[in-house]
């Protein structure tokens, strides 16, 4: 059994609530230069790309996926996890999840041109009308980019933590069932409902009465506010899901996303089995409705 596995059971025993379902993903950074199991490099996807919340959201299912510069769907999350340079002034490929998006709306067929990294970093991706670039639009010609602004942009994107300049070899974000291989995740993350947010910040507070802050965006939520923020700071984060998440990892509306250190999730989850009887979730509003995984 994975180290996840068994700490997940024992949250979920802890809620009390039958049948209680919570998607789960661990994340491991592998360093270059660092070996990595054979088990996990067999979990690169074949023939296609993935962004990191489709990644994420399948991890919820039972599948686990190795992430790499060739296998990565999005430009933005290779940033964010230090797979590629921000400043790359050449396309990552030509066809990646994200960009083929804005290659389908352009109308421009094997004349688009993908955007860059630099692309990215700019903010020109992020305010693709006013950077004059609607190439670079995800819904077509009425669509006001992320942004008013590349100054904008480049803002927002100041404060999205990124592992700069890129010192990673592969990403793994995996299901909590994996145990081909015992991996021990750098992070942890949870799709959860408002109410079981709830019973996890009391449960992380039982032992050590800290309170929680979350610094969220709207965009880059599950890469960077969750993944890397996280491994960066050494302590938990809550964010909601961004516009990638929602649409193209069809994270669903009822749900965000709280990803911590595996040191503070293992913190929590002691918390959660010692404070059970101070804290009933299973008498709390909604908490018997059963989650999706």
């Amino acid at each position: 059994m994975s180290k996840i596995q068994e700490l997940y059971d024992d949250m979920i025993s802890a809620m009390n609530v039958e049948g209680l379902k919570i998607p789960i993903a661990g994340v491991k950074f592998y360093q270059q230069g660092e070996p990595i199991p054979k088990a996990v490099a067999e979990c690169v996807p074949d023939g296609i790309t993935l962004t990191s919340c489709q990644s994420a959201r399948q991890a919820g299912f039972g599948d686990s996926v190795l992430l790499t510069a060739e296998s990565i769907g999005c430009i933005a999350a290779a940033i964010t996890f230090g797979l590629v340079d921000e400043h790359q002034d050449h396309p990552m490929g030509d066809s990646l999840v994200y960009t083929d998006v804005m290659k389908n709306q352009s109308g421009l067929g094997e004349e688009f041109q993908p955007p860059t990294p630099n692309d990215f970093t700019t903010g020109t991706v992020y305010a693709c009308t006013a950077a004059g670039r609607p190439d670079f639009a995800l819904f077509g010609k009425d669509d006001s980019g992320r942004f008013e602004s590349p100054e904008i942009a480049r803002k927002a994107i100041s404060d999205m933590m990124a592992i700069q300049p890129p010192t990673t070899q592969a990403v793994f974000i995996y299901a909590r069932e994996f145990d081909d291989v015992d991996v021990e995740p750098d992070v942890v993350v949870l799709a959860v409902r408002p109410v079981e947010l709830t019973r996890i910040i009391q449960a992380y507070q039982f032992q050590t009465g800290k309170r929680v802050t979350a610094s969220m965006g709207g965009l880059r939520v599950v890469n960077s506010d969750l993944m890397v923020r996280p491994y960066l700071t050494q302590d938990m984060n809550i964010s909601t899901y961004c516009l990638g998440a929602r649409l193209i990892g069809g994270f669903e509306a009822d749900r965000l996303g709280i990803g911590m250190p595996f040191s503070q999730f293992k913190e929590m989850i002691e918390g959660m089995k010692l404070s059970k009887g101070g804290f009933p979730f299973q008498l709390y509003p909604g908490s018997s409705d059963m989650a999706q995984a």
